[in-house]
């Protein structure tokens, strides 16, 4: 890369929200003037056209459109037979949602240690697990996928349900398989700033078992069945049908947005592997098994608050996942762990821009901005 046409006051944000609806604003109108003309605002065709969509575009026979992220978690942990008094593995480091959805079902969440992927150890898990243990979740951070191997076989080995939140990894893969496709369910947060984003709120499910799928249907719906009739208590759940529009055309875009994703992070590899004290992702292509997203390019640093600062004041924008903290950080929730890594990646962690709308001379900024500061 070179730094010729780079301008000392160039400024990368961490992420520009304006420019999503920029980038397909006639697209957007169109097809919004067409959905609310027909007055179609809740459960209407649209949605059902972009469930479809996503579940071919996964290879998943169903994915089910819900409010958010976290109602999808909660869900899919009811789907898997969890509730009150049960205990739930998850690793510390993830949002804050995932241990939520856990408690707001009145089971305990019970927090292992990650690994040096930044995704969940399962070693750390093996401790962890009592009579009252009923599932385990792999958290499939900054879209990459663990090693399901393992992890199957540890949930095998216990009697433990697998529910993935893969939030992050919405088409990621581990030896060729979608994230989200592994145990009972599998979940999409659409945050605006997700791979796959909408303009305000929204997730999925994704399940392969048709059951489930009308379980999970009724559960998003108020507890109504396709009849109609309410057949058990459910959650004001639904993907909102408008998001549902605006999700159909960025699903059109979405192979392409992770293609420039993953060369962005080449790009990144390139400049930056190699210099001291600063520990980078995986590349893309590096390891065979593993098809990442780069939902995040998150880097750890022996120096990473002055990184940070350095940063700043050159423009470039910065972020610390989780606002810096482990769940069991946050001390109010009274959430404890022996979290060894977690803890010490909680003081080295930082995201730096990634998202598909970034440019090559924003991508040498950055780099360019991180070598200087290591006198590169």
């Amino acid at each position: 890369m070179t730094s010729a046409f780079v301008a000392p006051s160039m400024k990368v944000p961490f992420f520009n929200y304006p420019r999503l609806y920029d980038e397909h604003r006639q697209e957007f109108r169109t097809a919004l003037d067409e959905s609310m003309s027909r007055g179609a605002f809740i459960m209407q065709r649209d949605l059902v056209e972009f469930e479809t969509e996503l579940a071919h575009y996964l290879g998943i026979k169903h994915a089910i459109g819900v409010a958010d992220g976290t109602v999808a978690i909660t869900m899919g942990l009811l789907l898997a037979g969890v509730g009150p008094g049960d205990e739930v593995i998850l690793p510390s480091h993830t949002f804050i949602a995932t241990a939520a959805a856990v408690h707001h079902i009145g089971a305990t969440p019970v927090l292992c240690d990650c690994g040096p992927d930044h995704l969940i150890d399962v070693e750390s898990a093996r401790p962890l697990v009592t009579d009252r243990t009923k599932a385990i979740i792999p958290v499939q951070l900054n879209g990459r996928v663990a090693d399901m191997d393992r992890i199957l076989a540890f949930a095998r080995e216990f009697g433990l349900k697998v529910v993935e939140d893969s939030c992050q990894a919405v088409g990621a893969k581990f030896k060729g398989r979608v994230a989200g496709s592994f145990g009972v369910a599998g979940t999409c947060s659409f945050y605006p700033a997700k791979t796959l984003g909408a303009f305000g709120d929204g997730g999925a499910l994704l399940i392969n078992d048709d059951s489930l799928a009308e379980l999970a249907r009724e559960l998003r719906d108020h507890g109504r069945a396709s009849t109609g009739k309410v057949v058990r208590f459910g959650f004001n759940g639904r993907l909102d049908n408008i998001q549902a529009v605006i999700l159909r055309i960025k699903l059109r875009h979405y192979a392409g947005a992770i293609a420039r994703r993953r060369a962005i992070a080449e790009q990144y590899t390139a400049g930056l592997d190699g210099l001291p004290g600063l520990v980078l992702p995986s590349a893309p292509n590096s390891d065979p098994r593993h098809y990442d997203i780069f939902q995040n390019y998150e880097i750890e640093s022996d120096r990473r608050d002055e990184l940070r600062a350095f940063l700043t004041a050159r423009g470039v924008g910065t972020l610390l996942q989780w606002g810096g903290r482990m769940i069991h950080q946050f001390d109010a929730l009274d959430l404890r762990a022996n979290a060894p890594f977690a803890e010490a990646l909680s003081h080295r962690y930082l995201m730096l821009p990634m998202y598909h709308l970034l440019d090559d001379r924003d991508v040498t900024h950055v780099v360019e901005s991180v070598r200087a500061f290591h006198g590169a």
